[in-house]
């Protein structure tokens, strides 16, 4: 089961479609190549066959996404942190906002973590006020939730 957002579903569509109009362009590539002849020698059809290996996998992977997707809705207002709520809290080092998303839209560096992260993990259930110790590599973090959105 993949979370993700109604705008990240739309993406992943896009690329899907870009990714099976490529396997014509491949394809092509592959034909040129074989035309060539000798193909244990032919570094184009090497390079060919891998490009189709890459994009065939890719191609999989977005539909498993989209097949096991869990669209996130915006709730009015998040009582206990799930899947989609936003999250102020603070720490020793100042007050964080987070939202919690799926995995395939996880972007630390923008406040984004995985339901699925330590961190992710633990804020999972609880409500205003409430105190989480994660453990992550620099050691424990110890949070409080001073509101949620």
């Amino acid at each position: 089961m993949e979370y993700i957002s109604l705008q990240k579903l739309k993406e992943l569509k896009q690329e899907l479609e870009v990714l099976r109009e490529k396997r014509t362009q491949i394809a092509k590539r592959i034909h040129d190549a074989q035309e060539m002849g000798d193909l244990s020698e032919n570094a184009e059809y090497a390079a060919a066959k891998e490009a189709q290996a890459f994009n065939e996998g890719k191609i999989q992977k977005i539909k498993r996404i989209i097949k096991e997707a869990v669209v996130i809705s915006k709730k009015k207002k998040c009582e206990i942190v799930d899947v989609g709520c936003q999250i102020v809290a603070k720490n020793k080092d100042g007050k964080r906002e987070f939202t919690i998303v799926g995995s395939e839209e996880a972007d630390p560096a923008q406040g984004k973590i995985s339901n699925e992260s330590p961190l992710g993990r633990v804020f999972l259930g609880k409500k205003k006020g409430d105190e989480v110790i994660c453990q992550t590599p620099k050691g424990k973090v110890h949070y409080k939730i001073l509101n949620l959105k």
